[in-house]
Formats: structure tokens, C-alpha cells, sequence
């Protein structure tokens, strides 16, 4: 079935015309998306582009608007290994990633001193000659600054032939993480392998009044869909798990709650030694029946 062409290019041109002055003549990449337009429209001709190549080309036509910082691997999802990791740590480290590159980190995350391949790790367990020492595993990775624009930054990666860049803000502390599969993801697409497990829901309603949640879940979307109280009274704390955090004053491990003011309950489900990752939202009268028994 056709769907509705998208008319936002098309007003914005509208609306900047109205409030700039602009002459009116269409770039190519307006002419481009207006043609992809009209074509989700009509009957598809023999030979012609697929909705998923016409998908595409509408990311391949925005894609130098997008940043580093859009794109990448927020900094509270990144999987590092310490430089004082073991070497059989480090192996362990990968098998549980499945990954094939791991930032290596100092003090803390914001002190990123390289990362490791995988194929350095299985040349190191079957050489024993070679250095089985991470600090000796060590390779440069890319640093750049989250405003990088996506075309540059994929420039950069194929000139410098690396595959993982550590987005960094203006102080110079990690934002995240992007590798080049991530950038070649705007463009075909979400890249799923043999490794990648299938995601679970963001909320999902139980029975008895009860939710599951991811710990990154918006407390504005738990707000506005479960109970308009799930709130927190730092502004700074804007998921479900770092309420849970301010709340108890440390990570949860699984099966442990804390009560919300509301009456809610907050229950960890899943949990690492670095923070939770799944949460059990109890209501209020349940709550409070399970409390008096």
C-alpha cells in the first residue's frame, strides 16, 4: 500500500522562502527528495527502486547532517576494560561483549588510553611468545569531538584504517563511542549479526498492575505512561534506573527494591557491577499489601 509522501522538506522550503527571501530554486537534494516523494506515491514501474533503496537514498541525502554525537554509543552503554585487567579477564571481557574491539581505559572512563582487538587476543592466547599484557595489546583508536560531522568522520576512519572512535565533549570527558558500523547504519540501516541478541521492550505492562522496564527508560515516557508521579526531585536524573540509583544510594542487585515516595516499588531484575539494567515497577497497593504480610 502507498504511503503518505513526507511534506516537511517541502514546507521548511515554504517557510524559508516566506521569512528569508529565498529565491525558490530547488537544490538537487530537494529535487531528489521530492522525486522519491511523488514515486512512494504512484504505481511502482517495472525496474524501478525498491522502498528499501528508496529509504536509502533519503538517508544517504541527510546523511552529512548528522554528528559524531548523534550517532554514537552513549557514554552509559560503553563496555570497557581497566589497563590493569587480567589477561584471562580480558578474554572473558570479550566473550561476554561480542565485540571485536574494547576500549581500554585509566581512572575512569574519561580517560581513554587505547583499545584492544580481538584478533590481538587470539594471536596472544595461541603464540606464546607474544606479550600477553594488555598495555602491550594496546592500539590507538580515533578521538573526535562529538560536532564532527558524520561524512568527516568517515573520512577519517578509512584514511587512518581504524574502526572505532571515542566521541569526546568540550572538556575533553568520553561522550560516547561510534565504530564504522554504526556510520554505515545511517545509511542501509540497523546491521543485525549472528551475535546481536533480539532487543526486549522498553516498557512492558504485567499482570496485577505491575511493569518491566529497560533502566533507560525516560522518565518522562514512565511518567506519562504508567503514573504521572515516577518522577525525580534531581533535575539531573532523567531514566528509570538512575532513579532507582538516587534513590537507594547504590546499585541494586537483582531482587533488592526501593520504595518511591508515589508508593511504587522499584524492583531490579537485572543488573551488572557497573548498573542496573532492568527494573520491576511494583504499584502502589501492591505494594503496600506485600508490605503487611
Amino acid at each position: 500500500m502507498a504511503t503518505q509522501p513526507d511534506n516537511g522538506s517541502r514546507l521548511w522550503r515554504g517557510m524559508r522562502h516566506l521569512l528569508f527571501g529565498d529565491d525558490g530554486e530547488q537544490t538537487l537534494r530537494d529535487q531528489i527528495e521530492e522525486a522519491i516523494d511523488e514515486a512512494e506515491t504512484s504505481a511502482p514501474a517495472q525496474g524501478d527502486l525498491s522502498p528499501h533503496e528508496r529509504q536509502m537514498l533519503r538517508n544517504l541525502l541527510h546523511f552529512g547532517d548528522r554528528t559524531a554525537g548523534d550517532i554514537c554509543v552513549p557514554r552509559g552503554e560503553i563496555i570497557s576494560v581497566a589497563h590493569t585487567m587480567s589477561f584471562e579477564g580480558l578474554v572473558d571481557a570479550f566473550a561476554d561483549a561480542g565485540h571485536s574491539r574494547l576500549p581500554v581505559t585509566g581512572e575512569s572512563l574519561d580517560e581513554v588510553i587505547g583499545m584492544v582487538h580481538i584478533k590481538d587476543v587470539f594471536m596472544a592466547a595461541n603464540d606464546e611468545s607474544r606479550s600477553r599484557d594488555i598495555n602491550d595489546l594496546l592500539r590507538t583508536p580515533l578521538f573526535v569531538p562529538e560536532s564532527m560531522g558524520v561524512l568527516d568522520l568517515l573520512a577519517r576512519m578509512r584514511s587512518d584504517r581504524v574502526h572505532l572512535a571515542i566521541v569526546v565533549d568540550e572538556f575533553g570527558g568520553t561522550e560516547g563511542l561510534v565504530t564504522i558500523e554504526d556510520v554505515v547504519e545511517e545509511i542501509v540501516g540497523e546491521i543485525e549479526d549472528e551475535h546481536d541478541e533480539e532487543e526486549q521492550q522498553m516498557l512492558v505492562p504485567l499482570d496485577d498492575g505491575m511493569w518491566e522496564a529497560d533502566a533507560r527508560v525516560e522518565l518522562d515516557e514512565l511518567s506519562s505512561t504508567v503514573d504521572a508521579r515516577l518522577v525525580a526531585e534531581d533535575d539531573e536524573v532523567d531514566t528509570l534506573g538512575g532513579l532507582a540509583f538516587m534513590l537507594a544510594g547504590r546499585i541494586l542487585a537483582p531482587g533488592e527494591s526501593v520504595p518511591h515516595p508515589s508508593g511504587w516499588r522499584l524492583e531490579c531484575v537485572a543488573a551488572d557491577e557497573r548498573k542496573m539494567t532492568r527494573l520491576r515497577l511494583h504499584a502502589p497497593d501492591l505494594a503496600e499489601a506485600a508490605g503487611s504480610r
